[in-house]
């Protein structure tokens, strides 16, 4: 009995898919052990409210159970389950009227972090780091959400292009072209909003 129950452990994506699809629902409970902390950290980039970040992913793997019989196998589960979680990020944060990706960095969860660190940097730098990342969300905010999704999952999530592209359904040459105008206009709203920026 221990030998079975351990066995779809070490199947990859698709077999879990198919048996949970085949009634197995400890398989689908073993794909959301394997994503649920990249889920959480994709999340993170949309809230900073860590009871949203649990509602959002919560309903991420609710949505991708109901509807499993729709993936095509055509790309990776991974990829699949990214596109799933930022539609369900976005469709959230327009429902209750908030602009996506307000946090990009978390302060609180940055003081935590320096608070913890045995080499404690100056006031001064935890400050700086602080502001930056103050400067970085109230740019990315000024950026249509086109272009704000695709700087989240190249900069913050470090997706590959193709990953990028089979997530948001476009081409290669659409993502490399929509990062390009991403960062142009993300340089253009850094530097319009805070000028001291500019020699940068």
């Amino acid at each position: 009995m221990g030998p079975e129950l351990m066995q779809p452990a070490i199947h990859d994506d698709l077999s879990l898919v198919r048996e949970t699809l085949d009634g197995n629902q400890l398989s689908f409970q073993l794909l959301i052990e394997r994503y649920q902390d990249r889920m959480f950290g994709l999340v993170r980039h949309y809230t900073r409210s860590y009871v949203e970040v649990e509602d959002i992913v919560q309903d991420t793997f609710l949505k991708a159970y109901h509807k499993l019989e729709t993936f095509q196998e055509q790309s990776s589960f991974s990829t699949w389950l990214h596109r799933i979680a930022v539609n369900t990020a976005l469709d959230f944060l327009k429902r209750v009227g908030r602009s996506p990706v307000r946090a990009v960095e978390d302060p609180e969860l940055m003081g935590e972090v320096l608070r913890d660190s045995p080499r404690i940097p100056a006031p001064d730098a935890a400050l700086e780091r602080q502001e930056i990342a103050q400067v970085t969300q109230r740019v990315l905010e000024e950026l249509p959400e086109i272009f704000r999704t695709v700087i989240v999952l190249r900069e913050f999530e470090d997706m590959a292009y193709q990953d990028i592209a089979d997530l948001l359904s476009i081409s290669i040459g659409t993502v490399e072209s929509r990062l390009f105008r991403a960062r142009a206009r993300f340089k253009e709203a850094l530097i319009r909003l805070h000028p001291e920026f500019a020699g940068e």
